[in-house]
């Protein structure tokens, strides 16, 4: 069984660490790890994101999601900028577009798994949980199959605690399903949708612009699994 398997066994009162953004698809995977009978440490970051008011999303997430602790971690990757997440000089695009979007961070995913495998070492977790999806996503390099793998190798080959005999495990619980079916997912598992920030621009009361890629997204999510869309428009 690899760790890319919907629903493994025998993890109940394991510790995990999740990474929780505050958007739809990480308030979902912390959903699912908490079925899963772990013992949920929500890690999220403060990495210079324009839409910063996923953080309070993500408080609101954490705390209704019934996590061990919520830890928020500073890391202030817009300094190298090139990314219009951070970088405010770059337009959020509003129409489709090739290739890797501009909306891309160099190296987050990387950067914050690292992060989370350090806090996974010193609270003695051996399960991270990340909230990539390869289906209904913006074609981001670091939320693929073959990526995640390759992370969970790293991973046992670079801590103490892998090579003593603990190893890690990296579960992406989403990465090969529709948004539909990790909307219908979160909804069986009760998630409320309306705590959750998605949008690539919100405003500073949290609601979408309904036009960036991330809210397309989302919108059709929820039209094709035929459930309201509590998303708060402006």
């Amino acid at each position: 069984m690899t760790s890319l398997d919907a629903e493994p066994q025998g993890l109940a009162g394991t510790a995990a660490i999740v990474l929780l953004s505050g958007g739809l698809d990480s308030a979902t995977t912390l959903a699912i790890a908490r079925e899963r009978g772990h013992r949920c440490h929500a890690l999220s970051i403060d990495y210079g994101q324009r839409h910063a008011a996923e953080l309070a999303a993500a408080r609101r997430v954490a705390a209704a999601l019934g996590t061990v602790e919520h830890r928020v971690l500073a890391i202030p990757l817009g300094e190298f900028g090139h990314s219009a997440l951070t970088d405010t000089h770059i337009p959020v695009p509003e129409t489709p577009t090739r290739g890797i979007p501009p909306t891309y961070v160099p190296a987050r995913n990387t950067i914050f798994l690292a992060f989370a495998l350090a806090c996974a070492e010193v609270t003695r977790a051996r399960h991270l949980y990340i909230g990539v999806n390869a289906v209904d996503y913006s074609g981001y390099p670091d939320c693929r199959p073959a990526y995640i793998h390759a992370f969970e190798r790293l991973a046992n080959l670079a801590t103490r605690a892998a090579v003593e005999g603990e190893t890690v495990q990296l579960h992406a619980p989403l990465i090969d399903l529709s948004k539909a079916d990790i909307i219908r997912r979160g909804a069986a598992l009760g998630v409320d949708y309306a705590m959750t920030v998605s949008c690539y621009q919100p405003d500073t009361e949290g609601r979408a612009c309904g036009r960036c890629d991330s809210c397309r997204l989302r919108r059709a999510g929820f039209a094709a699994a035929g459930v309201a869309d509590p998303t708060r428009y402006r």
